[in-house]
């Protein structure tokens, strides 16, 4: 396997790249990526926004070791380059994800990609803002997938389920742990042990999703919510993250001390007083970053 890894605007990972880029002309802050079979995670760069598209629909881009690494080299890539802001994780074709391939878990595959685990991002997902833009279906792995991000856009009839118990397996991508920290206990329960779905409308209504939208405009709207993210100042935005997801699991005093720490160098820098002086003036911030 060949992964491309560089600051191109966009570019895509997969079994026979050859190191090869794919894409159509374009400014240098949003270009378009051509789809090629092989190409199992496509990227596509608009602005400050990085576009991660699983692309194996064929197989309900059902996640096997070439996808998992794929993914877990996109998010390299968002980490590593400073002028990246906010992932979306979106599949091709008519679905999100389907979970694992089974197939491929049968003949063998691992679907683990090194400490970022299942899938490429379900155990270390990445430290910027992540957003799944759901069409179809995520379930199974894809609703892990999905969990591991922090936002969730999703068409209105799209189907969300862990189904693993039909199949004599468990979700152990992080759901069971994940989906009752999102909605009541019971609910979680009933979706863990029934394996049956339920729709993005519910989820919406539960609080799993945070906005819901035509079908075919998920992506559109997951692109949305990020732009409204990359007006913020970034230094605050990762902190932010940061301190949700570290405290979670604190005590009251743990997270205090968590909070103190993360957030003194924002709070005493001058983008700060920047954006205080904005509010005052009424006019935008202009961040030194």
């Amino acid at each position: 396997m060949n992964l491309v890894v560089d600051r191109s605007p966009s570019q895509s990972y997969g079994e026979q790249n050859e190191g090869k880029q794919t894409m159509t002309k374009g400014s240098a802050n949003e270009q378009k990526l051509v789809r090629r079979d092989e190409d199992v995670v496509l990227l596509e760069r608009r602005d400050e926004i990085l576009i991660i598209s699983l692309n194996r629909p064929d197989q309900r881009n059902a996640v096997n070791q070439m996808l998992a690494a794929g993914l877990s080299a996109a998010l390299d890539q968002l980490d590593g380059d400073p002028t990246l802001r906010v992932g979306i994780i979106t599949g091709v074709g008519k679905g999100f994800c389907a979970g694992m391939d089974l197939k491929a878990f049968v003949n063998g595959e691992s679907p683990f990609a090194g400490d970022r685990g299942w899938g490429g991002i379900c155990k270390r997902p990445s430290e910027k803002p992540l957003i799944a833009a759901i069409e179809g279906f995520a379930v199974a792995g894809g609703l892990e997938i999905a969990l591991a991000c922090d936002l969730i856009v999703a068409a209105r009839e799209a189907q969300l389920g862990i189904p693993e118990v039909k199949r004599g397996l468990v979700a152990a991508a992080g759901g069971l742990f994940r989906l009752p920290k999102r909605i009541p206990y019971n609910l979680a329960m009933q979706l863990a042990l029934t394996g049956e779905p339920i729709r993005a409308e519910r989820a919406y209504q539960l609080g799993l999703v945070n906005e819901i939208c035509e079908t075919g405009a998920a992506l559109e709207g997951a692109v949305n919510l990020a732009r409204r993210i990359c007006v913020n100042l970034p230094a605050a935005v990762g902190v932010s993250k940061a301190i949700i997801v570290r405290t979670l699991d604190q005590t009251e005093a743990e997270a205090w001390e968590t909070q103190t720490d993360l957030a003194r160098t924002v709070l005493r820098s001058a983008d700060a007083l920047e954006g205080a002086s904005a509010f005052a003036d009424k006019r935008s911030a202009k961040w030194n970053e």
